[in-house]
């Protein structure tokens, strides 16, 4: 995979000046990481909206700030959003170092078709949507998928044990944790009932 890159400069508005900057159409954020100076940073909301699309909040980032020679390397940690439009106001980036892991979580990615859906009408639960992991940067997965294919019967589920990674990627969520599970339809279970 291509090495996703954002662009940024310093800044020097801080605290609740930051609304100038905001109606300059910038981004604030933040750069912070393990024994890493903190850094205040501004982002071009374009710059940003394109490194999200590829990268999520899973995925390594070589940041360059003011054209440096080296990107930093880092990870989006948090993004916060205005409530009612959904518009990016701030944004945390973790640095990471490349020779430490890190916990993060990873979004589970849903394959396949569960057979039971079709066949007997049963209705697919789902109980997770991300999986907390350690693992090396360099190690790190952009999603961990979750096969639905096997779900051949109600009641059947499929739970973090179940899950394959790379040998790299510890799992930390608990391995009995339910990912998803086929429940009866409620038509069926009304019949049941008024029978």
């Amino acid at each position: 995979m291509d090495q996703i890159e954002l662009l940024a400069a310093s800044r020097d508005i801080l605290g609740k000046k930051v609304r100038f900057l905001r109606r300059q159409g910038l981004i604030p954020a933040n750069l912070y990481g393990h024994n890493v100076k903190s850094t205040a940073l501004q982002i071009e909301p374009s710059q940003l909206k394109h490194t999200l699309s590829q990268a999520g909040k899973s995925s390594l980032i070589a940041l360059n700030i003011d054209g440096a020679k080296r990107p930093r390397m880092v990870i989006i940690r948090d993004i916060q959003r205005e409530p009612l439009s959904g518009k990016i106001i701030h944004i945390d980036l973790y640095q990471v170092k490349m020779e430490e892991k890190i916990r993060l979580e990873v979004p589970l990615l849903f394959v396949g078709e569960a057979p039971v859906i079709k066949e007997r009408g049963g209705i697919l639960v789902q109980n997770m949507s991300s999986l907390e992991i350690e693992c090396l940067p360099a190690n790190m997965p952009h999603n961990i998928e979750v096969d639905l294919s096997g779900l051949t019967e109600i009641d059947q589920a499929v739970h973090v044990k179940d899950l394959r990674v790379d040998e790299d990627v510890t799992i930390l969520t608990d391995p009995e944790q339910s990912i998803v599970q086929i429940a009866r339809s409620r038509v069926e279970v009304e019949i049941a009932e008024g029978v």
